[in-house]
C-alpha cells in the first residue's frame, strides 16, 4: 500500500508457542500490517523448531537483535518431562529467554500497563512498581544432577595452572538432588549500571534487594558490587537528582512493597525477577497487562510479552473454541519494538504510530471492552467480556 508507514532497517521477529503465537499473527495481520511496510528478519522460535535445529535458532536470534539493534519476541514454551513427551521431542533445551538473555548480557525490565478502570489490588499503590530483574546465570544456567545413593558431593575449580580449590557440597546419606549456579562480576557490574542508568531516566529512586545473611559469598558479591557502582559512579547523579539508592533483605523488600506507594525500580537476581514481576503484574491487574523490556550493555533492546504461552487456552483453540485471552502486551511489544525502531532511524511517522496503536489499545478497554481477565477486575464492569478477535477488531476502530 501506497500509505503505509515505510521501514529503513528490519527489526528481529522472534515467533513463539501456543496461543500466544496465534495472537502473535493476530495482532501483525490486523494491527500493524495494515498501517506499516513491515522489515522483519524472522525466527521461528516454536518448540518444534527449536528441536529440529538443536535449538541453534535461539542462539541466531540472539545474535540477530545484537547486530540490528531491535527484537520482539512472543512467548514460548520451556520444556520439561511433560512438554517432551507431548512434542515428541529430542532433548530438554534451557529457556529460550535465559539463553537469549545470556548472550546479550542485558537486564529486563517489567513495567505494569496501568488503566484507570483497573485498580492494584495492593490499595496503597499510587505509582507503577518497575522490575529489574537480572539476565543472567543463577538457576537459569545451572548445573543439576541426581544422585544416586550415599556418597560425597562438592565443588571444585580448577584455576588455569591446574591448581584446584574443593569445597563439600554435602555428605549425601542416600539418593537426593544437587544443583550449582554460577554468576559473573562483569554481568553483575552491567546489571547495576543499566538499573541506575534505568533509575535516571526514568526519575525514580532504586531498590536492591537479596538475602546476603544467608548467602554470604553469592548474593554478598551481588550486593558488594551494587554499592560500588553506586558509590563510584552513580551517588552525585542520584544526589542531585534527588533519588536514593535503597538496599534490603529480600524477604523485607517483600514486606516494604505490600504496604508502600510504588513509584520505584526494585532490582532483583534473575529468579527473584521471574517470580516478584509475576506477582506485581498480577496485582496490578493481569499479567497479560506489563511490557517486558531487554536492555543489553551493547544498548541491543529485546521487546517481549512478560507472561508465557497461554497452554489451556490454545487447547481450547485447537478445539474450535474463541478464547478470551488478552493480546494487551503482545501488542505493546510490538509497539515498543517499532518506536525503538523509529527512534534509532529518525522515522517520526512509525514512532508516532506505536503511540498511536498504544493509545488505541488503551481507550478501548477504558471504553468497556476488554477481555475477560480485566472485566473481571473493571469497575465500571462492562456488559460482556469479549474474545481475542472482537477485542482487536475494537482497537482497529480506534486507530486513526
Amino acid at each position: 500500500m501506497s500509505d503505509q508507514i515505510r521501514m529503513q532497517n528490519p527489526i528481529v521477529e522472534i515467533d513463539g508457542d501456543e496461543m500466544t503465537r496465534v495472537l502473535w499473527a493476530l495482532v501483525k495481520e490486523k494491527l500493524i500490517l495494515p498501517s506499516v511496510d513491515l522489515k522483519t528478519e524472522y525466527y521461528d522460535l516454536g518448540l518444534l523448531n527449536r528441536d529440529a535445529t538443536g535449538d541453534e535458532v535461539t542462539a541466531e536470534s540472539a545474535r540477530a537483535i545484537a547486530r540490528l539493534g531491535v527484537g520482539v519476541k512472543c512467548a514460548t514454551i520451556t520444556s520439561n518431562a511433560a512438554r517432551k513427551t507431548e512434542y515428541n521431542l529430542t532433548a530438554l533445551y534451557p529457556s529460550p529467554n535465559g539463553t537469549i538473555r545470556a548472550i546479550l548480557d542485558g537486564t529486563v525490565f517489567r513495567k505494569p500497563i496501568g488503566v484507570s478502570c483497573i485498580k492494584p489490588s495492593v490499595v496503597t499503590w499510587k505509582a507503577p512498581i518497575v522490575i529489574g530483574r537480572h539476565a543472567y546465570g543463577d538457576v537459569y544456567k545451572s548445573a543439576e544432577m541426581a544422585i544416586p545413593g550415599p556418597g560425597t558431593v562438592a565443588l571444585v575449580y580448577t584455576d588455569k595452572q591446574g591448581r584446584e580449590t574443593r569445597m563439600t557440597v554435602a555428605d549425601m546419606p542416600g539418593p537426593g538432588v544437587v544443583q550449582g549456579m554460577h554468576n559473573l562480576d562483569a554481568s553483575i557490574r552491567s546489571f547495576a549500571r543499566s538499573c541506575f542508568l534505568y533509575g535516571l531516566d526514568e526519575n525514580v529512586p532504586v531498590w536492591f534487594a537479596t538475602k546476603d545473611t544467608i548467602s554470604k559469598t553469592y548474593d554478598g558479591r551481588f550486593k558488594e558490587i551494587f554499592n560500588h557502582i553506586y558509590e563510584t559512579e552513580f551517588k552525585e547523579h542520584y544526589q542531585a537528582a534527588g533519588l536514593t539508592f535503597f538496599y534490603t533483605l529480600i524477604d523485607d523488600a517483600v514486606a516494604r512493597v505490600v504496604k508502600g506507594e510504588g513509584g520505584f525500580l526494585w532490582a532483583c537476581k534473575n529468579y527473584d525477577g521471574d517470580v516478584m514481576s509475576d506477582m506485581i503484574a498480577s496485582a496490578s491487574g493481569s499479567l497479560a497487562m506489563m511490557t517486558s523490556v531487554l536492555v543489553s550493555p551493547s544498548g541491543a533492546v529485546e521487546f517481549e510479552a512478560a507472561h508465557g504461552t497461554v497452554q489451556q487456552h490454545y487447547y481450547r483453540w485447537q478445539q474450535g473454541k474463541k478464547t478470551s485471552t488478552n493480546p494487551v502486551a503482545l501488542i505493546f511489544a510490538w509497539s515498543g519494538a517499532l518506536a525503538k525502531r523509529a527512534e534509532l532511524d529518525n522515522l517520526p511517522k512509525l514512532a508516532s504510530f506505536a503511540k498511536r496503536l498504544e493509545q488505541a489499545t488503551l481507550q478501548t478497554i477504558e471504553s468497556g471492552n476488554m477481555t475477560a481477565d480485566l472485566a473481571r477486575l473493571a469497575n465500571p464492569a462492562p456488559a460482556r467480556a469479549l474474545d481475542s478477535w472482537e477485542f482487536v477488531e475494537a482497537i482497529v476502530t480506534r486507530l486513526p
